[in-house]
């Protein structure tokens, strides 16, 4: 394996991008800390969800709230985010057209607003059932990790628009470059728990 493809996980430039590449490798390492920080706290917030399972309290449980059929839409939208933002890493690297760069950056944006619908309009079903915070330590423990999820999505959201910004007002310079692949490390990250979510909150919750 070359030295250049262990330079750091995640997206690395290439020697074609010159001093890009070089300045990647301590804001990536860096960057993969935050990560790891982040990781330590949604697995806090696991760890609750996972001993109040059964404290409900008699009140509704996983069975009388979740639509696991919604669910599923809202992961096959978050795949397929993570698919269209890693078409725009490439794009990246390989040095396509802005404009190539930018559409997969707008597919991916609509992908995850569309995510965070189904997931409002899933809680907002779970409140007419009763299904409310302060119902349960169950329930508390639900929307302390599910929309903790929701809100990592929405502050991805909102830096993709930046960085989307950045591209139109400033071109692809050393900053936007470095804030798109650690946006892509970060989008991934939040897919790869939203998988945990699926399978530990909501399919074993049915089970």
């Amino acid at each position: 394996m070359s030295e250049q493809a262990i330079k750091h996980p995640g997206l690395n430039l290439g020697p074609a991008h010159g001093k890009d590449d070089e300045a990647a490798g301590t804001v990536m390492f860096g960057f993969w800390v935050f990560l790891m920080s982040d990781a330590i706290l949604f697995a806090m917030v696991f760890a609750t969800y996972v001993t109040s399972l059964h404290a409900t309290a008699g009140g509704p449980g996983p069975r009388d709230l979740y639509d696991i059929k919604s669910v599923f839409i809202e992961t096959m939208l978050l795949l397929a985010s993570s698919f269209t933002f890693g078409m725009a890493s490439l794009a990246l690297k390989y040095k396509h057209r802005k404009a190539r760069l930018i559409g997969w950056m707008v597919v991916t944006l609509v992908l995850g607003v569309a995510f965070l619908g189904f997931e409002l309009h899933d809680f907002s079903s779970m409140f007419v059932k009763g299904g409310v915070p302060s119902r349960s330590g169950f329930l508390s423990a639900f929307f302390d990790l599910v929309p903790l999820h929701g809100l990592h999505v929405t502050a991805g959201g909102i830096w993709l628009i930046c960085l989307v910004g950045q591209i139109v007002r400033y071109g692809l310079d050393t900053k936007t470059k470095l804030g798109i692949m650690r946006l892509a490390l970060f989008w991934h990250f939040l897919d790869i728990v939203w998988i945990a979510i699926f399978s530990v909150v909501y399919l074993a919750g049915l089970t």
